[in-house]
This record gives structure tokens, sequence and C-alpha cells, in this order.
């Protein structure tokens, strides 16, 4: 019986020790995955790029995942609903601050069950049209739309936040009707909007500044404070006399709630990390966005500032999907 009880204990204590060993195992010891949107998408983008810097530079492998549909609900779906063990990272878009008030039931608490760690990268959103449309401000776009009454204007989908964007420069800035049409995604609007199908587009600025520097579309104004330096000649919308707006959209990471505070920490500083890297600036300066390094904090702080600005947006403009 001794003997029998001693192999009872010993075999309860190796079971118990077992996901203490592996608690102990230090991080990472399996590869990281980045959960990103669409295929494409700012997020995917920006989130490939620093997934392979981190990669190269520290020699643990991060794989991104692309999560599409319902713009960036299932990606964050997904990531909310992963394990809190530093394997999962979020990398969304300044659609995270928006989805909430989108739809009636996202299936997860943006506050409850998902940390701010970095932010990654920042750029505005931009109008573009046709060189043959017959635009070349966004003056003459409201003129147009005053004048019409029925000025389309493409975007690559309902509730994305170049769309609502637009929907509020016209709408409630400049007080014109406008009708929008949405693409399945940037290219459907791009090569729409190039093919004079809609008068003038919203979109994120990354996609579209090749077009322009190639003279297929035309940039009328960007929504950010600054000119942005991937496009200097196109003017901002405060320029164009619309002040009480601006949008930039950002791309940043969160982890599941309940990930261990050091791990945090380890992503954080790999994030930061790959952000000051010249050769990541470069490639994030050609596809139009500029990288941010600011603290865990000043994200967490700026979320929550966008995420009450988008909902006074998708209020005040009555934007839903159900």
């Amino acid at each position: 019986m001794a003997l029998n009880a001693r192999t009872a204990i010993l075999g309860v204590a190796v079971l118990l020790g077992a996901p203490l060993a592996a608690l102990a195992q230090p991080y990472p010891s399996k590869p990281i995955k980045f959960i990103t949107a669409s295929t494409g998408s700012p997020q995917d983008v920006i989130g490939r790029i620093f997934a392979q810097k981190i990669t190269e530079s520290s020699g643990h492998a991060v794989v991104v995942e692309s999560r599409a549909g319902a713009g960036a609900l299932i990606s964050i779906q997904a990531a909310a609903k992963s394990p809190a063990d530093g394997y999962t990272v979020l990398v969304s878009s300044t659609a995270f601050a928006v989805t909430p008030y989108l739809y009636k039931d996202t299936g997860y608490d943006s506050e409850r069950d998902l940390i701010p760690v970095a932010l990654l990268a920042t750029a505005p959103n931009i109008l573009v049209t046709s060189p043959t449309s017959g635009i070349r401000t966004l003056r003459n776009a409201v003129e147009r739309a005053r004048a019409t009454k029925d000025l389309n204007y493409g975007s690559p989908g309902y509730g994305t936040t170049p769309q609502m964007s637009a929907e509020y420069l016209f709408k409630i800035l400049a007080k014109v009707p406008v009708t929008h049409v949405p693409y399945k995604g940037i290219p459907a609007t791009m090569q729409a909007t190039m093919a004079n199908e809609v008068a003038l587009s919203a979109t994120a600025l990354p996609p579209a500044v090749p077009l322009i520097k190639s003279d297929r579309l035309v940039g009328l104004a960007v929504t950010s404070k600054k000119r942005s330096p991937a496009v200097p000649n196109v003017p901002t919308i405060g320029e164009a006399g619309f002040t009480d707006f601006e949008d930039e959209s950002w791309v940043g990471a969160w982890v599941p709630a309940g990930t261990p505070a050091p791990v945090i920490e380890k992503i954080r500083s790999e994030l930061s990390a790959a952000a000051r890297a010249e050769d990541v600036r470069a490639k994030l300066a050609n596809v139009g966005f500029e990288t941010s390094d600011i603290s865990q904090e000043a994200f967490a702080a700026m979320v929550k500032k966008e995420m009450q600005k988008w909902e006074r947006v998708v209020r005040e403009t009555g934007t839903k999907i159900e």
C-alpha cells in the first residue's frame, strides 16, 4: 500500500507539474500569429511588414493569418476568443474603433476582451477621382453635388472608415446630397473610379499613392490635419474649408485580455524595435504610412478617444449594419 500510495502521489505530482513546466518554457517557444483582416487591407499590409521584420531580427517566427469578412469584425472576434498566452496578436485598424457601433451584436467587448499594446502606423484617408471626371478639387465635388443633387461616390464598403468620412464630410459638414456606391474592397473601388463609374471615391491612402503618382487618379484631399509626404501636392480637407473633422487611418496591435504582463512587454518591445528600423520606415513610407512608437498608455488613450469620435459619426450619419 505504501508503495502504491507513493506511486499515486508521484503520478499526481507529474500531472500537476506538466502545466507548470509548460509555463516555465521561455517565451516565445513557438510561432506567434498576427491576425489581420482581408488580404491587402491596411492592417494586413502593415502586419506583414512587421511580422517579416520581427522574424528576421529576433529569430522568432511570426506568421500572418488573414481573417476576411464583415470588414474587420471576423478578425477581431477571432483574436478576442483566442488563448491569452501571447501567441495571438490582433493587428487591426481604425475599424477597431468603429465596429462596436456598426453592429447590434459584435460577439465581443472591445474594452473587456482585448488589451491595446502598440500603435504601429498612421496614414490619412483620401478622396480621389478620375483624371477625366472634370473634378479637380474637393470644392468642385461639393459644388457639383449641390448643383446636380446626384453625385455618387465609391468606397471599399459600407461602414468602412473611408465611407463614413466621406458621408460625414458631404452630408454633415458640406450639407450636400450624395449617393454612396459600395464596392468589395479597395482594388474594385479604384478600378471603378478610374472607369468613371463613380464621380469620386474615398479610400485609404496607401493603395491610392501609386495610382496618383502614375496619373491614373487625381487626389482631391487627404483627411489628416497635415498633408501627407507620400502625396505632398494633395491638400487637406481643412485647406478646402472643412476644419471640423479629421480622420487618420491607423494600425495597432492588441492581445487577448489575460495575457501576462511580461509577455505583453516582450511583444511591445519587438514591435517597437521594428517600428524604429529604417527599412520598416521606408517600406511604410512607400505605401503612404508613417511609423509610430507612442507608449502603450498613450495608445490606449488614443483608442478610447477614437471610439468616442466614431460613435458620434455613426450616430450622426445613421450608419448601421444589421
